[in-house]
């Protein structure tokens, strides 16, 4: 499933904290958003719409929980990149990352270690 941009704020602090009131999401978010309460409330309601988030109603007040979980949002996420940006090819991703984003050696390396991780265990 894929989420929009807001869509993935809201998601960010259902992770970090859950379960969640729409009022405590919408204090989690107020740094980086101006968001009035209502949007919060809309928001939500498409997450759980589109099966993302859950709600059950607790003395008068929704609580909210994720459905999905971060790993499975990012994959779906990448995905949807892979295919729009590099014909479907995670080596072209990476080709572009090495190459047009100037990974530090830091990267390099740490990339380096996962794919010698990755042939160890197809030697196995």
């Amino acid at each position: 499933m894929k989420l929009s941009d807001t869509e993935w704020i809201v998601m960010r602090a259902l992770w970090a904290h859950a379960p969640a009131t729409a009022r405590e999401v919408l204090d989690r978010v107020t740094d980086s958003t101006e968001w009035a309460y209502t949007t919060v409330k809309t928001i939500l309601a498409r997450l759980v719409e589109k099966g993302a988030v859950a709600s059950e109603r607790r003395a008068n007040t929704d609580w909210f929980r994720p459905a999905i979980t971060r790993r499975q949002a990012t994959r779906t996420a990448l995905r949807a990149l892979l295919d729009r940006a590099f014909d479907g090819t995670l080596g072209a991703l990476v080709h572009h990352l090495a190459r047009e984003e100037r990974l530090t050696r830091k990267d390099r390396e740490q990339l380096r270690l996962a794919l010698k991780e990755l042939d160890d265990e197809d030697r196995r």
